[in-house]
């Protein structure tokens, strides 16, 4: 949440009466007391495991790598993903403190290495940190499974003449034959 909504939100609670400004705080209280992370893929869920993982109609066989739950929802709503996930709660960052041992890369490594995993695709965003990650994941996999990423190009609607140079080397890394 940027500053503008966080200030907007502020000056909507503070005109609302005191009841259903308790009823918020409770409701915010309960949520974070009930919402945890699934044992398996470690989303988000009130369960011990969560949706995604119980569901027998998902491909057990792939599992799409993630940095944040963030990422599960927005790929959920594109309905195209069918396999299961795996959340890894950030990126390797050491310039903020952030190692392979702050992140879930172990259960990962553990629940590839145990299952027949068939592919292991890392959709983790294009930065320096995201480049490393995915890097250091895909030689921890790699003697188990195939793995592969996500192709990462222009934004419908962007230009060409805007793109980052690293954009654009993702762009044409990514092409695909005209269907």
């Amino acid at each position: 949440m940027g500053p503008k909504t966080a200030q907007r939100l502020a000056l909507h609670i503070i005109k609302r009466p005191d009841e259903d400004v308790q009823a918020l705080a409770q409701a915010l209280l309960d949520a974070k007391q009930q919402v945890g992370f699934c044992q398996v893929c470690f989303h988000l869920s009130a369960e011990p495991v969560c949706e995604i993982c119980r569901n027998p109609q998902r491909d057990p066989d792939t599992i799409c790598v993630v940095s944040d739950s963030r990422d599960v929802i927005a790929l959920e709503k594109t309905r195209e993903y069918k396999g299961k996930y795996h959340v890894l709660g950030g990126v390797i960052s050491p310039m903020d403190g952030v190692g392979p041992e702050q992140l879930t890369i172990q259960p990962l490594v553990r629940r590839v290495s145990q299952q027949q995993i068939k592919e292991v695709i890392i959709a983790i965003s294009p930065s320096i940190e995201g480049e490393t990650t995915t890097l250091y994941i895909g030689q921890l996999l790699r003697p188990f499974t195939r793995v592969t990423r996500i192709a990462f190009g222009l934004p419908m609607g962007g230009e060409l003449e805007y793109a980052d140079e690293i954009t654009l080397v993702r762009a044409l890394e990514g092409r695909r034959e005209l269907d």
